[in-house]
């Protein structure tokens, strides 16, 4: 395997969809994720990987605008967008589905996605012809559909706002393996047919480099691993040592 997986960090595209230049991400004046770096074009699938605690929620919540960044900068099609605000982020582009969902779980499906969708971005049929399990669930509340129905449906409410970047914290939380492996091809479909970015956080790791072009570990608020999604599919003993902390850090 090439020593680039380990040395190189992602240099920016003049395409560039989503960039991250230095971010340092924490929560008050705790630092738990320093000097990311990242660059990623059109219809690219980006996993981010690691164990428990490593810091990818609050990458990602600092991405969303939800906690304020503690360094660096972040950029949706090349516009740096200010930090701790939600909704200037989401205005840029840039929708998240935490790995709680934030369904309104008192509201029908069809609901759900009717009050979530943006002007000019995707109607019903069309999010129903890629998640089909739906349609026969439209007059059903989302509390009373199935877990793998409400990550259906949590991700169709991002798809109606028309993202630049989707953001999908911890997909298969709380779902069965057989149902994650229905569902996390459909990053693949919509990174394919939307051109939006999609940054996965996942736990299923096999199933994640299935679907991603490109893959970063971290391992205690460091980037111990970045490279092609087959490249480390291909090497999982480089796979293991990058989580147990063993490979020198990307960043470095």
């Amino acid at each position: 395997m090439s020593d680039t997986l380990v040395d190189a960090p992602s240099t920016a595209k003049q395409d560039a969809v989503l960039e991250c230049r230095g971010l340092i991400a924490g929560h008050g004046s705790v630092t738990v994720v320093r000097e990311f770096d990242l660059s990623l074009s059109a219809g690219s699938v980006l996993a981010i990987l690691g164990p428990n605690g490593a810091g990818k929620t609050t990458v990602m919540s600092t991405l969303a605008g939800l906690i304020p960044r503690l360094g660096g900068d972040v950029l949706v099609a090349g516009t740096s967008l200010p930090s701790a605000r939600p909704g200037a982020a989401n205005r840029a582009g840039l929708v998240l589905v935490s790995d709680d969902r934030a369904l309104f779980t008192s509201l029908t499906v069809r609901e759900n996605i009717q009050i979530a969708r943006k002007s000019g971005g995707p109607d019903l049929d069309a999010v129903l012809d890629m998640f089909p399990a739906l349609k026969k669930r439209l007059k059903v509340t989302a509390g009373a559909i199935s877990g793998g129905e409400q990550q259906m449906l949590a991700v169709a409410r991002a798809l109606v706002q028309k993202p630049k970047v989707l953001l999908i914290d911890e997909m298969s939380m709380g779902l069965a393996p057989v149902i994650v492996e229905d569902l996390l091809p459909m990053v693949r479909r919509i990174a394919d047919e939307t051109g939006a970015v999609v940054v996965l956080v996942e736990q299923h790791v096999r199933l994640a480099l299935e679907v991603a072009d490109e893959a970063i570990v971290i391992v205690h608020g460091d980037v111990r691993l970045r490279g092609s999604a087959a490249e480390l599919s291909a090497d999982p003993e480089m796979l293991e040592a990058a989580y147990l902390g063993e490979t020198e850090s990307a960043a470095t």
